[in-house]
């Protein structure tokens, strides 16, 4: 079975479409809380789920919740940054 590489995917459903749909962000934060591409990555996985809530994906922020509480206060502090920069510059 092939393997999920979300960079790859980001960039493909995403980088097309800066108004992409609150799935394809549920779907990246999916992707990265699963580790998916072979490692965990919470920090990018709460970006995307903070990035689908904000688009009214409502299960985004039950995941949102479940994942902040196995990270740190500073990693959270990254991951909303994250969100902010993604906003800023698409």
């Amino acid at each position: 079975m092939a393997r999920f590489d979300p960079m790859a995917y980001e960039q493909a459903a995403l980088g097309r479409n800066p108004a992409a749909s609150g799935e394809a962000f549920l779907r990246l934060g999916m992707a990265y809380s699963a580790g998916e591409d072979g490692e965990t990555d919470l920090v990018s996985a709460h970006k995307w789920f903070n990035l689908a809530a904000m688009k009214g994906h409502v299960h985004a922020l039950r995941y949102r919740r479940e994942i902040a509480q196995e990270m740190s206060e500073a990693q959270i502090a990254e991951a909303q940054r994250a969100a902010r920069e993604w906003l800023r510059t698409h």
